[in-house]
């Protein structure tokens, strides 16, 4: 399934890719995979709701989001996100292994997450938090994908939490994959 936000996919974004004035890092060649975050700041006429989530998430004031934190946030809405995706989002807007964000990575965190929820309730017809099989069939033909019955089993399975039971598909791993 491909990755909603263009172009993002574990952390193989183009240098240039922004969301809501955020630009994507690009380490260089040969940088080590687990260097330190730099502390940022919010940009001048950061919205203020992004301010607040992120002050609600950093539950010890150290200024920046451990996966801890950041995973309890993005689960307190009626929804679960597994460590996993957190470290690959974390990694996304980070461009290293750390397992903090400051306020400049959480806000293009939080645009991007608005987007892929956006698009994600778009083929959420039936409002479950779901895509169901039927519904991903309908958003891969909306991208121009046609994908045999036995493909799409496929897909359901894989990006099934339960292991193809439930036969749908999570925001958490919509987002993941």
């Amino acid at each position: 399934m491909a990755n909603p936000a263009a172009g993002y996919h574990y952390g193989n974004a183009p240098p240039h890719q922004s969301y809501g004035g955020y630009q994507q890092p690009s380490a260089p060649y040969g940088a080590p995979p687990y260097g330190m975050l730099a502390p940022s700041t919010f940009a001048p006429g950061t919205d203020p709701t992004v301010i607040a989530c992120f002050q609600v998430a950093d539950q010890d004031g150290s200024g920046m989001i451990d996966d801890i934190e950041l995973q309890r946030a993005l689960s307190s809405y009626n929804q679960s996100f597994q460590l996993r995706t957190v470290h690959l989002l974390m990694y996304t807007f980070t461009g290293i292994n750390t397992k903090k964000i400051g306020p400049k990575e959480f806000t293009g965190l939080f645009y991007c997450l608005q987007s892929w929820r956006g698009i994600f309730d778009r083929f959420d017809r039936d409002r479950s938090g779901k895509i169901e099989a039927p519904e991903l069939r309908e958003a891969l033909l909306s991208i121009g994908y046609a994908v045999s019955p036995m493909v799409l089993e496929i897909l359901v399975t894989r990006y099934d939490k339960t292991g193809g039971s439930m036969r749908a598909v999570e925001y958490d791993s919509f987002i993941e994959d």
